[in-house]
């Protein structure tokens, strides 16, 4: 009976020692990695795999090598993101982040224009789609996909208004932020991206009181607090360039007095001149000469 009991305990003991060995024992395909939903906010840059196996997996690496400044490899693991999870919203919205950024740093070196010149019968040539265009596109669509099966989801609403703003679709931008402040009206960053893209559009009185509310949600909002001065500085540029309606009216009737009265002047001037125009002389008969002496006889 002793001896039963220590062999079981034995291979007890052998099976949790090999469990503990192999949660330490490297993938089997190298780089591939297969622990789900893993966080790599403390893991080295250099830890960071290459593959993956999951999306969340690819998602949460891709944004954790572009806040590290690793663009490239960031956009490597976002194409394995949506390669894995076509649906992946997020992942094409990151993925349409770095590749702006590369571009704008490819744009930024002078390259020479190896363009023809077109003839004049030649067609213009079509404008290639950059690929943050491409893929913030493909996130507008992957966004109205999870909006069509839940409409109430304002994440959702929040970051296809971003999306939006990045293609400089701007009227969507701000219908799909206010959406999303609709649904949460205490969330200080929807509050402030509303002020932001209002004051795109030109529309300051919006602007300033979605601004206004994100800082009385959250006092130390920095960027409300600086978009908050544009919004008022813009306001009060539209609000002198247009008189108010008295001030118009007012205007109007001067105008017409002024009208009025130079007609008045100009119409008695013309009189009073037409009244004291020189008038010809008057030609006097001339005297008859006088008779001649008669001759004495």
């Amino acid at each position: 009976m002793t001896k039963s009991l220590l062999s079981i305990l034995l291979v007890v003991t052998a099976t949790f020692l090999f469990a503990a060995c192999s949660d330490d024992a490297p993938p089997p395909d190298g780089n591939t990695v297969q622990v789900g939903e893993r966080q790599y906010e403390d893991i080295p840059i250099a830890d960071i795999p290459t593959d993956f196996t999951t999306a969340p997996d690819a998602l949460a690496a891709g944004n954790r090598l572009f806040d590290a400044g690793e663009t490239e490899r960031a956009i490597d693991a976002l194409l394995q993101a949506v390669k894995l999870d076509p649906d992946l919203a997020e992942a094409y919205f990151k993925l349409g982040i770095a590749y702006a950024l590369v571009e704008a740093e490819d744009t930024s070196v002078d390259q020479p224009d190896e363009t023809p010149t077109p003839g004049p019968k030649s067609k213009k040539p079509e404008e290639k789609k950059k690929n943050s265009e491409k893929a913030f596109e493909t996130a507008v669509k992957a966004y109205k996909k999870i909006l069509s099966k839940n409409k109430e989801d304002d994440v959702a609403h929040f970051y296809l208004g971003l999306t939006y703003n990045k293609l400089n679709e701007d009227e969507d931008s701000a219908k799909s932020l206010k959406e999303a402040v609709r649904l949460k009206p205490d969330n200080t960053e929807y509050q402030t991206e509303l002020g932001a893209i209002n004051i795109k559009l030109a529309k300051y009185d919006e602007a300033v009181s979605a601004l206004k509310k994100a800082l009385d949600l959250d006092p130390s909002n920095i960027d409300a607090e600086e978009l908050l001065e544009k919004a008022q500085a813009g306001k009060r540029r539209v609000d002198f360039a247009q008189p108010k309606k008295d001030e118009k009216q007012t205007g109007s009737g001067s105008s017409s007095n002024s009208s009025s009265n130079a007609a008045s002047n100009a119409k008695s001037t013309t009189s009073s001149n037409t009244a004291n125009a020189a008038k010809p002389p008057t030609m006097k008969p001339a005297k008859a000469p006088p008779a001649a002496a008669k001759t004495p006889k």
